[in-house]
């Protein structure tokens, strides 16, 4: 295809990264995913220790008082339900907390998507041309050396501590058991601690890497964001909300020229035109701004804040909306009536206008 021949130097569109989205191929770091997970089993698991530990012992007096019992069908059977049913209480919360940690991990990456299109069958994937294709590509290859670099800090830094420990070991001899407890449970802190600074780092740079690696598959070459801008220029959605866009910046300026106005001629509270007419420049008086009901309220409160005239006139207000167009002039039919309302304005304020009057 024309687009697939082409170098794809181009970066994606905000439209090619959303139908990316919906298809579910999202940034997502494995990584960064099985850290939170981790740090979430971390601190799920220490207070649970007590809890487990009840259990344990509850489990142990269990099996104390069966002894001299004779093991018949329904003994074994509520043998076998009570162990489970202690053994779910210290594992089940884990495995909750645990689950709810790997969707919220998700979920923080890239927010929240449902999508079938991950698990649709697809016949490319069991092509085996494609296949060799992918098995050596430079994706593969990252995440082959990711997985190395992760194995040799992992296994460096636990050999590296298990040396220190040989070498500390004979000291603790002549510690107390409560010395020798204590000293352990320092060193096996210190041991996750660094372990998960290391893998904290490993996974804020394997997510820079997978969001680098996902947007440089994204990209497009040149025609193809030709191809899709026309596309858009036909789509009824993209149509109306351009439309709305540069209705929006157009009321915008038209309310930041309200304050140039020489005079708002109103209703006065359905209708509202604010007039400027500078002699010097212009043949006639310019429609700066109008608006109907809540725009007309905003046209009158800018007016008011910015010291300009507000004059009731029903019949012109109307005739002035329905005929003239922001940023024209007026008709030479309704000059006379706007005339005698600049008359007006003019004699109150000859100091402001003295050179815009000719």
């Amino acid at each position: 295809m024309a687009g697939e021949d082409q170098e794809k130097t181009e970066e994606a569109t905000s439209k090619k990264i959303e139908d990316a989205k919906k298809d579910g191929n999202v940034p997502k770091s494995q990584d960064i995913s099985g850290f939170i997970t981790l740090i979430v089993a971390i601190g799920v698991l220490l207070p649970m220790l007590g809890v487990m530990k009840d259990q344990v012992v509850s489990l142990y007096n269990y099996y104390q008082s069966l002894i001299g019992t004779e093991i018949t069908l329904k003994v074994a059977h509520q043998i076998t339900i009570n162990t489970l049913f202690r053994m779910l209480l210290m594992v089940l919360p884990i495995c909750i907390c645990v689950a709810i940690a790997g969707v919220l991990a998700s979920v923080m990456q890239f927010g929240f998507i449902f999508t079938t299109k991950p698990i649709t069958p697809d016949l490319n994937k069991i092509n085996p041309i494609k296949g060799l294709k992918n098995l050596f590509s430079l994706k593969k290859v990252i995440d082959s050396i990711k997985i190395v670099v992760k194995v040799s800090a992992v296994f460096g830094i636990a050999f590296y501590f298990f040396l220190q420990f040989i070498k500390e070991l004979p000291k603790t001899l002549f510690f107390t058991m409560f010395d020798q407890l204590s000293w352990l449970k320092e060193k096996m802190l210190i041991l996750v601690g660094v372990m998960l600074i290391v893998l904290l780092a490993i996974a804020l740079i394997d997510l820079l890497i997978v969001r680098l690696q996902y947007f440089k598959d994204l990209r497009m070459s040149k025609q193809e964001v030709k191809d899709e801008y026309k596309q858009m220029e036909g789509d009824p959605q993209v149509k109306a909300r351009i439309r709305r866009a540069q209705m929006e910046a157009g009321r915008k300026r038209m309310m930041q020229q309200v304050p140039q106005a020489d005079v708002v001629i109103t209703n006065p509270t359905h209708y509202a035109i604010a007039l400027r007419y500078d002699r010097t420049k212009e043949d006639a008086p310019v429609v700066l701004a109008k608006g109907v009901d809540m725009m007309a309220l905003q046209i009158r409160k800018i007016a008011t804040e910015n010291g300009v005239e507000i004059v009731e006139n029903p019949p012109l207000a109307r005739e002035l909306y329905k005929l003239c167009d922001v940023d024209e002039m007026i008709p030479a039919n309704m000059f006379k009536a706007v005339a005698e309302v600049l008359s007006f304005v003019y004699m109150g304020n000859e100091k402001k206008f003295k050179g815009r009057m000719g």
